[in-house]
């Protein structure tokens, strides 16, 4: 008897958990649009296609963004819970159909939860290794 009810109280631990992480799911709102200056939006990646920044640009990530991010980009990071504004789904078609200085402003500049990384990450080319990077999980 005593084993049954020690199954019966995790059961309901575990349950009210799943049930409380999806609440907070639920009330993450989705950012607003961002509003890029004209100047990134047109800004040109040096390193498009750059295979041999791949090493450079999951280091950066594994350090930077992968915490709010997740390993994937899709938003689902350990830090991600917790935050009010939904990280974003880096998979998604609206979000990769974006030009790649327009990905770069977000990353770099950001906005609200999304840090200011400009003083973090200062090599141009490691920024361009995470666009890159970024660029990869479609």
């Amino acid at each position: 008897m005593k084993t049954k009810n020690v199954v019966v109280i995790l059961a309901s631990l575990i349950l009210g958990v799943v049930f409380m992480s999806f609440m907070n799911m639920q009330e993450q709102k989705k950012g607003a649009p961002w509003n890029v200056p004209a100047e990134y939006k047109s800004m040109k990646n040096p390193h498009k296609g750059d295979a041999s920044l791949e090493k450079l640009g999951k280091a950066a990530w594994a350090k930077h963004c992968r915490s709010c991010h997740g390993n994937m980009g899709l938003g689902d990071g350990p830090k991600a819970a917790s935050m009010k504004t939904f990280p974003g789904n880096f998979k998604d078609a609206k979000f990769q159909a974006q030009t790649d200085g327009e990905i770069y402003y977000q990353s770099f500049v950001g906005r609200d939860e999304m840090p200011n990384f400009e003083k973090k990450i200062t090599d141009e080319e490691e920024r361009w290794a995470i666009v890159n990077l970024i660029r990869t999980m479609k």
